[in-house]
């Protein structure tokens, strides 16, 4: 009867008691790790290679270990493959049913390396995968407001700063702020993915192995960059999924600015853009409703993407070297927050596409809130006027216009001379919508010709011309 009760499982040797079904049930982490599976079969051929290559196994052994991993991933793939959470983990469950099938030579596929290393290593394969996924979400979300900007390319808005009307820019202008954002991730996950790209197997438990292993081979295998140069720092490593994390808050609150933007502006308030039917939804109650719902859940779902990043960091903030089981709550958050910004992503680009703006309700919008005040103000400068002084004198004559209820443009030249002898006839030029736009011509600035030689470097950086 006790010899029942022994722990059957494949680390359980010491063990004179069956692990507790709630211990089992607790512990489990199969029920999300699971998607690792290729990874975890990629990692172990890799594995197996190398130890037939240090004649750690026998070339016959490699040879069953990899058909009987590829029959598995097969099964797997297919949807045959049957998961034990008793098994705990994807690694335990491929181990034990590829030692059921090829008998002792599965037995020695664990050879010189710990589960530690061995999660470590399918982690970084599948994040390094993940990371390449998003790039290439990020880059046809571009794609989208690309195409926006030279759809719309002329057209003109209100500039806001302090959600307050500010000054006017070209719609497209606005649009291409949004590829630098996405570019700004695409770089850092440049970075993150370098750093992920680091092969940590060959640490073993936390102390490397007396086994004459060869770490390089897998890397070569495995096609990393480099290899890990501390067996203990690698142990309990995870800066790579933090930064991971990391990485897709900034794209998620990038994609939750965006998202605050088109809530706004469909609003009945603004009336800038008009959402395809096909991406809004209705009210259960109110027949006339046209809900932007994608928005606003893509601005809701950025509680969660943070709270991923929030959960790892405190989980890893107190942990000891090396290797914890506070560690298995990495992958959960990271997965969780994956999919919600690949999706958002997805979505994101489709809803660009379907989406139209109101080009003379931008217009109307660029009438109105002394918007081209600064400019009155950079005439003053070109003809010699300090600055500050210059700020003075235009506001003066802002207060002058709120007084009468009416616009800059609309002051006649004799009462703009009032404030300013060195106002002349060429002002109203300044004092236009399309004018003011056109006189950024700084690099990076508003200008249609600005504009168009950013849209044109974006295209071809993209590969849509």
């Amino acid at each position: 009867m006790a010899e029942q009760q022994k722990s059957e499982k494949m680390w359980g040797g010491r063990f004179a008691e069956a692990t507790a079904a709630s211990v089992e049930a607790y512990s489990a982490s199969i029920q999300y790790d699971a998607r690792l599976y290729h990874h975890d079969i990629m990692g172990s051929k890799a594995h197996a290679r190398m130890l037939a290559r240090q004649g750690l196994i026998t070339v016959e052994e490699c040879d069953a270990i990899l058909e009987g991993l590829t029959e598995i991933e097969a099964e797997i793939d297919r949807g045959e493959f049957v998961f034990r959470p008793e098994l705990e983990d994807i690694h335990m469950n491929i181990e034990k049913v590829l030692t059921d099938r090829i008998g002792a030579a599965g037995a020695k596929l664990h050879t010189a390396r710990s589960r530690n290393d061995q999660v470590n290593l399918d982690f970084r394969l599948y994040l390094r995968d993940e990371a390449d996924a998003l790039d290439t979400l990020l880059a046809e979300v571009q794609r989208a407001f690309a195409r926006m900007a030279r759809k719309y390319l002329g057209a003109v808005m209100p500039g806001y700063t302090h959600m307050q009307r500010a000054q006017p820019v070209l719609l497209s202008h606005h649009l291409l702020a949004y590829v630098e954002m996405f570019q700004r991730d695409r770089d850092r996950l440049v970075g993150c993915r370098q750093r992920i790209d680091v092969l940590p197997l060959g640490s073993a438990a936390m102390a490397g192995t007396g086994l004459p292993i060869d770490r390089q081979f897998v890397a070569d295998e495995l096609g990393f960059a480099a290899i890990s140069a501390n067996s203990m720092d690698t142990s309990g490593d995870r800066d790579f999924a933090m930064e991971m994390l990391f990485c897709l808050n900034l794209i998620q609150l990038h994609l939750s600015r965006l998202s605050e933007e088109l809530v706004l502006w469909s609003s009945k308030e603004f009336e800038f853009v008009r959402i395809g039917d096909r991406y809004c939804t209705g009210s259960s109650i109110m027949p006339q409703k046209k809900n932007p719902d994608i928005p606003e859940l893509m601005r809701g779902k950025t509680g969660r993407v943070t709270g991923a990043l929030m959960s790892l960091l405190m989980t890893m903030k107190g942990l000891p070297l090396t290797y914890n089981r506070d560690l298995q709550e990495d992958k959960e958050q990271v997965f969780d927050a994956l999919d919600t910004v690949k999706a958002s992503l997805s979505i994101t680009a489709e809803l660009m596409d379907n989406t139209e703006f109101n080009q003379e309700r931008l217009q109307a919008a660029t009438i109105g809130g002394f918007m081209t005040a600064t400019d009155l103000a950079d005439y003053l400068v070109k003809r010699n006027m300090p600055f500050r002084q210059a700020h003075g004198v235009v506001g003066r004559i802002v207060a002058l216009c709120q007084e009468r209820d009416c616009e800059l443009i609309d002051l006649s030249l004799a009462e703009l001379q009032e404030h300013s002898e060195l106002i002349e006839a060429d002002i109203f030029e300044v004092l236009s919508v399309e004018g003011s736009i056109n006189s950024r011509l700084s690099a990076g600035g508003t200008a249609q010709i600005r504009v168009e030689e950013a849209l044109t470097r974006v295209e071809q950086q993209l590969g849509m011309q």
